[in-house]
C-alpha cells in the first residue's frame, strides 16, 4: 500500500480535495459576491485560509501609495491591522510585491535573506513561509502571507489554492476601490451642485457676484468652522422653508 507524502497539503488531510477544494471556492466567490465591506471580507478569506491550510499565521497586505498596508490578519495583533505599513523591496513581503513572484520556504525562514523583523508583528519564531502576490487585470494588489511555526512543506496545489485566492480577493480589492471612487465622484458632483444652488440663491437675494457669492460662503464655512457644503444645505433650506412659506 501507497503511503502519502509528507509533502500532501494540510488540507487534503482535512478533506479538502477534489469536489471538496471546489466547494471551498465556491464559498470564498460567494462571500465575495455578497459584497459585504472590504475588511470584513477579507478577514473572513483569512478565517477561511486559517481554517483549511492550517497555518500558525496569515497577512493579507494591500498596495497603497506604494506601500503595502496590512488590512487582514490571523494573529494576536489586531492593533497592526491598517497601522503596517512595508515598502516595496523590504522584507521577504515587499521582496515578492516589487517581483510580483511568490515564494514558499518550507524551514528556516528567518534566515533567508530577504526577511526583515517589524516591531508591530512580534510574532513567535516560525519556521516555513508562503507568500504570493495579489493581482487583478496584470496590475499588483497587494501580498498574502501564511506562517508556519514548524517546518511546512508547501505543495504545488497548496500554493495554486492560495494564488487562486490571492486572484479572488485581488478583483474584490479592485471592486470596491471602483466603488469607493464611484460614491466619492457622486458626492463631489452632488456638493458642486449644492453650491451652485446656493450661490445662486445669494446673486438673486443679495444682489451678489457669482465670485462673492461664493466668497461668502466660503468666509461663512470658516467662520462657523463647518464645510462648505453644510452652509450651502442651509442656504437651500432656508430658501426652501421661505418658498414653502410663501405658497401656503
Amino acid at each position: 500500500m501507497n503511503r502519502r507524502s509528507t509533502a500532501e497539503p494540510v488540507y487534503e488531510e482535512r478533506g479538502l480535495d477534489g469536489d471538496a477544494h471546489l466547494e471551498f471556492l465556491h464559498r470564498i466567490s460567494g462571500r465575495l459576491a455578497v459584497a459585504d465591506p472590504l475588511n470584513e471580507v477579507l478577514g473572513q478569506i483569512v478565517e477561511f485560509l486559517n481554517d483549511v491550510v492550517g497555518a500558525d499565521s496569515c497577512f493579507i497586505y494591500v498596495l497603497e501609495d506604494d506601500q503595502l498596508v496590512l488590512r487582514a490578519s490571523k494573529n494576536p495583533h489586531p492593533e497592526a491591522v491598517g497601522n503596517l505599513r512595508i515598502p516595496l523591496g523590504d522584507g521577504i513581503t515587499g521582496w515578492v510585491a516589487q517581483n510580483r513572484e511568490g515564494v514558499a520556504i518550507s524551514g528556516g525562514a528567518m534566515r533567508d535573506k530577504r526577511f526583515r523583523t517589524f516591531s508591530q508583528l512580534p510574532e513567535d519564531g516560525f519556521e516555513a513561509f508562503l507568500s504570493v502576490p495579489i493581482l487583478a487585470g496584470g496590475r499588483l494588489i497587494g501580498v498574502l502571507n501564511l506562517q508556519h511555526r514548524q517546518c511546512h512543506e508547501h505543495s504545488q496545489q497548496e500554493t495554486k489554492l492560495v494564488s487562486t485566492i490571492g486572484h479572488l480577493v485581488g478583483a474584490e480589492i479592485e471592486r470596491a476601490r471602483l466603488d469607493s471612487e464611484v460614491a466619492k465622484l457622486t458626492g463631489q458632483l452632488a456638493t458642486r451642485k449644492l453650491i451652485e444652488r446656493a450661490k445662486g440663491i445669494l446673486q438673486r437675494d443679495l444682489g451678489f457676484t457669482e465670485e462673492q457669492s461664493y466668497l461668502k460662503l466660503q468666509q461663512e464655512s470658516r467662520r462657523r468652522r463647518m464645510p462648505m457644503k453644510q452652509v450651502a444645505e442651509a442656504v437651500v433650506l432656508s430658501d426652501d422653508l421661505r418658498r414653502a412659506q410663501s405658497e401656503k
